[in-house]
């Protein structure tokens, strides 16, 4: 019998393929944090001992990966700012490769859209 995805579930495949890609970058973990909708999802340092703050979103295709709420990110970016640490966006589309109005289910193949990482520039505007 085929399990959907839940919406915590879809979220750690997310974080699974961004961390695979950090990892790859060189950054070391300080800390994850895998809930939905708690912000970041990784604190990562650098080799320069440069301080991240990863958020990881998943959307369902044919949703746009790559977009973000900006008023949001404004928020965020200034807690990142008084922690001195630099904002990394990561957002991945997940899809059901037979349809857009099929659930992803568990241990099945599905259609993922992963940009890279999106560097979010500290600027406060």
């Amino acid at each position: 019998m085929q399990k959907a995805l839940s919406k915590q579930e879809l979220h750690n495949l997310a974080m699974n393929h961004v961390g695979r890609d950090l990892e790859r970058r060189g950054f070391e973990f300080i800390a994850i944090n895998s809930r939905l909708k708690k912000h970041p999802q990784f604190v990562c340092i650098d080799k320069k001992s440069q301080y991240y703050f990863v958020i990881v979103r998943a959307v369902i295709l044919p949703d746009n990966p790559n977009n973000y709420d900006v008023v949001w990110m404004e928020t965020f970016k200034k807690h990142a700012n008084s922690k001195d640490a630099k904002v990394l966006y990561a957002g991945v589309g997940l899809g059901n490769p037979h349809g857009d109005n099929l659930p992803i289910y568990f241990n099945e193949e599905y259609l993922i859209e992963y940009n890279g990482i999106q560097i979010i520039e500290n600027n406060l505007n």
